[in-house]
């Protein structure tokens, strides 16, 4: 007797999704589900759910028109409930934060997979036509990232497989759930390893903040409180690319409707590398300002060396995230010290 969960005849593929389908965003409280929402609306579509759990209060972001729920999509009813009526669904749920808080809390961001698991299962049930998986760069094999002078990373850098523990091996394992409900089930779904997104309306303080938001705010408290020094966690000497947030929520979209990239990773990421170092100095360009420079060698700081190799982004799309690094520190900058000036004005910002 077959199996009610035997191998199904694959979706249509190619479907044009129309302005009143129902798009599902999770994560939709945070940093870049809450931008994807915003640019899903500006292109004029109408049923926008926003899914996220925090407090509906606590979201970074609350986008006009957009049917906001606060649910723990951990909880396999809530997961049910959130795709309910969906046509296309962008997963971008996660605990996570900078390399201070995936270093420190790997149970934490182990758990995630629950996300994803019942998420995928609920979507295919509820006849979802796609499905989005926000992985991650940190699913990489950390033995190829060991230099500072690294070699940019291509999609099959991920075997043979040693990804970095907690987070980065909850990505990898959630990618291959996705590519098997596509292979088995036939939902089609897409992938995309994003390389450290930044930009405005991102976490900025409290732990969870990436390097350069973390930066942008150490160089303005020490410009404004009267200090002439920046603390940088290692030795400066880590090199990294970095992903401007209105490249990443074009390029979802872009790897979301292509069908030669289906159940197939991709990175989204630039390929711009930087160190730590020359990070902080541009920051302090910015700001017109120059600091002393300490060093704090107890603190996490990540591989030493990754960067996005763009070859398979580019013959695939013809297309690959192109904000200069500047440009986009630049903007963050900008309003990551418009928030700091808020916040001591004691109006409400982004994660209070």
């Amino acid at each position: 007797m077959s199996s009610p969960m035997a191998k199904r005849p694959k979706a249509e593929t190619g479907y044009q999704t129309r302005k009143d389908d129902l798009i599902v965003i999770t994560g939709a409280g945070g940093f870049i589900g809450g931008s994807l929402a915003r640019y899903f609306r500006d292109k004029g579509f109408t049923r926008i759910r926003g899914v996220d759990r925090k407090p509906l209060p606590e979201w970074y972001q609350r986008v006009e028109g957009v049917e906001c729920l606060s649910m723990d999509l951990s909880e396999k009813e809530n997961a049910v409930r959130a795709v309910e009526g969906a046509v296309e669904v962008y997963n971008l749920a996660a605990d996570m934060g900078g390399m201070g808080f995936i270093e420190r809390f790997r149970v934490e961001c182990l758990r995630s997979v629950l996300i994803n698991t019942h998420l995928i299962e609920a979507a295919w049930r509820a006849g979802a036509r796609r499905y989005f998986f926000s992985s991650s760069a940190c699913a990489y094999n950390t033995e190829l990232q060991k230099d500072p002078n690294v070699r940019a990373l291509k999609e099959s850098d991920a075997y043979p497989a040693m990804a970095e523990r907690g987070y980065g091996w909850e990505k990898l394992f959630s990618e291959m759930v996705c590519q098997e409900y596509w292979a088995e089930r036939g939902l089609e779904t897409h992938i995309a390893r994003f390389h450290n997104i930044y930009g405005p309306n991102g976490t900025w303080f409290g732990g969870r903040e990436k390097a350069p938001a973390a930066i942008c705010r150490k160089v303005i408290e020490a410009k404004h409180e009267g200090r002439n020094y920046i603390e940088i966690w290692g030795d400066g000497t880590q090199t990294r690319s970095f992903c401007y947030i209105a490249d990443c929520v074009l390029g979802i979209d872009k790897i979301m409707h292509c069908d030669q990239l289906i159940a197939t990773p991709v990175n989204l990421g630039s390929s711009e590398l930087i160190s730590i170092d020359d990070l902080v100095t541009m920051v302090e360009e910015i700001a017109g300002v120059k600091l002393e420079r300490r060093y704090d060698l107890t603190a996490p700081r990540g591989v030493a060396g990754r960067n996005s190799d763009n070859t398979f982004i580019r013959q695939v799309l013809g297309w690959e995230p192109s904000t200069p690094l500047r440009e986009g520190m630049r903007e963050t900058y900008q309003w990551i010290e418009q928030q700091y000036f808020d916040r001591k004005a004691g109006k409400r910002v982004v994660q209070d």
